[in-house]
């Protein structure tokens, strides 16, 4: 299946992606893709650093006469988003990445597909092991668990890097130009709860929610698709009043920086209630299909009988639950007044897990402005502490903030508009981009980033198009080899 993978052009390019999509490599779990970089570069008989976090440094030296040009540094990170469809068998641990060809676009067998950021690893490998591209002094900074935590770049140490312009190659819209970018927090609530017996006269029902689109918490923020914890708390808040239903166990969402597409939950009820909650829910599926017709037209709401479970959560604490997660921020919080159409923050509920008398809650907070960015996890953090949870706030990183006179951002602009014959979009995105983190021990580095087109990242909808991968790659040889000398 990834044969055809590797007949796309530029070949090289696709050649390396799929030898890298072929090594498993979820965020907090890629040491095989970290040391399938670094032999990459030892094999190169290239100057090959390993830090002590894991990050991965490749130097390459000039090609013959832009010795004297300023040198640049390409950056990617090797971890991917392990999503994949629930009735999909797939073990991110231990699989390789299934690609196939779907017209002008390269996909997934019901998983994420890694071109974020894979496509900008194998781009950066491809100008490593290149014989005939021109291009200055060079470093390519392969960074580690960028998804989960941009542990990588947080680790990064000041003296490793010796280039002036940073090609982050982590963009997602060929027609886009990215020169700054959100910051982002964890807002994570956990508690515990009385574990209580279910009654023998009750009855036990499996509730589903599917079918959303999901995507990146970021990028994909502004679309308003539907998120799967917040509708499922939705019916559950509604079902304890009219028919008295007792939790037993959630199980929603699963990575703080992916639109939450599924949510399952088991709850028992009286007998007497089970035709009118059939009805309800019934109702409520084609009220939500009429709500999100748009942005989630799959989307599905399954009831069924189910085992009795042995335990369920007391009823004081469901009420506070199911009110604190009603009340949980979701969504855009502020759209910039400055740039149109940025969302200037925003918060994901990314993952609600009740369980053996454990509560677990994450969010995923975002602002291009700090101040209103803690504003809005300091409101989360009100909205739970009257339920006697544990409050944490961390995992904070820093926005990256826009320099628009910056030598590179003229640069690139120039090689674009000769390149495709029109001016590129040139904006700050509400994604979280390690520049930021990176910039704060290399000051004096100017930084850009860019990259083909991607849609559906943090889903198993990914996808990337080929024909804007070509373009992509040209865009960068031709960036490189018109960097100006030093001075």
């Amino acid at each position: 299946m990834n044969d055809e993978i590797r007949k796309l052009e530029p070949s090289v390019l696709w050649n390396h992606f799929t030898d890298l999509n072929a090594i498993p490599r979820p965020s907090k779990r890629e040491e095989r893709a970290i040391q399938f970089v670094q032999d990459f570069g030892l094999r190169l008989g290239l100057e090959t650093i390993r830090d002590e976090v894991g990050n991965v440094i490749i130097k390459k030296p000039a090609t013959p006469g832009m010795e004297n040009c300023i040198p640049v540094i390409l950056q990617g990170h090797v971890d991917m988003v392990p999503q994949k469809n629930k009735d999909v068998e797939f073990d991110f641990d231990k699989q390789g990445i299934n690609m196939y060809v779907d017209g002008d676009w390269v996909k997934a067998k019901g998983t994420t597909l890694g071109a974020d950021n894979g496509i900008g690893v194998a781009a950066a490998m491809s100008v490593l092991s290149s014989n005939d591209i021109s291009h200055p002094p060079l470093e390519a900074l392969f960074t580690m668990d960028e998804e989960t935590g941009m542990t990588g770049a947080m680790a990064l140490k000041s003296g490793l890097l010796d280039g002036k312009i940073l090609l982050n190659l982590d963009s997602e819209d060929e027609d886009e130009i990215t020169i700054g970018c959100a910051g982002g927090i964890d807002v994570t609530i956990n508690n515990q709860y009385e574990l209580k017996k279910v009654k023998k006269s009750a009855v036990a029902y499996t509730l589903t929610v599917k079918g959303l689109k999901g995507g990146h918490s970021g990028m994909e923020i502004h679309i308003g698709r539907g998120n799967a914890n917040k509708i499922m708390n939705r019916l559950l808040w509604m079902a304890q009043y009219r028919f008295n239903i007792r939790i037993s166990s959630i199980d929603g969402g699963s990575l703080r920086n992916a639109i939450p597409r599924e949510s399952t939950a088991v709850i028992v009820m009286n007998a007497k209630f089970e035709k009118k909650f059939k009805k309800f829910i019934k109702e409520e599926r084609e009220i939500l299909k009429a709500e999100y017709k748009t942005t989630d037209p799959d989307i599905d709401i399954i009831s069924g009988s189910t085992e009795k479970p042995e335990n369920l959560m007391d009823k004081d604490s469901q009420i506070l639950l199911l009110s604190a997660v009603y009340a949980n921020m979701n969504g855009i919080f502020r759209m910039s007044p400055d740039v149109a159409n940025l969302v200037q923050t925003s918060n994901n509920l990314a993952r609600v897990s009740v369980k053996d008398g454990e509560v677990e809650i994450q969010n995923l907070t975002r602002g291009a402005v700090d101040s209103e960015k803690m504003d809005l996890a300091y409101s989360i953090l009100a909205t739970y502490e009257n339920t006697g949870a544990e409050i944490t706030l961390d995992g904070a990183y820093p926005g990256w903030a826009p320099v628009p006179d910056a030598l590179i951002n003229t640069l690139l602009t120039d090689v674009y508009k000769k390149e495709f014959g029109k001016e590129p979009h040139i904006m700050a995105c509400h994604a979280g981009l390690e520049c930021g983190i990176i910039k704060e021990n290399y000051q004096d580095v100017d930084m850009i980033s860019f990259g083909p087109n991607i849609r559906g990242p943090h889903s198993p909808d990914e996808r990337v198009q080929i024909s804007s991968v070509g373009r992509f790659w040209g865009l960068l040889k031709n960036t490189l080899a018109s960097m100006p000398k030093v001075g």
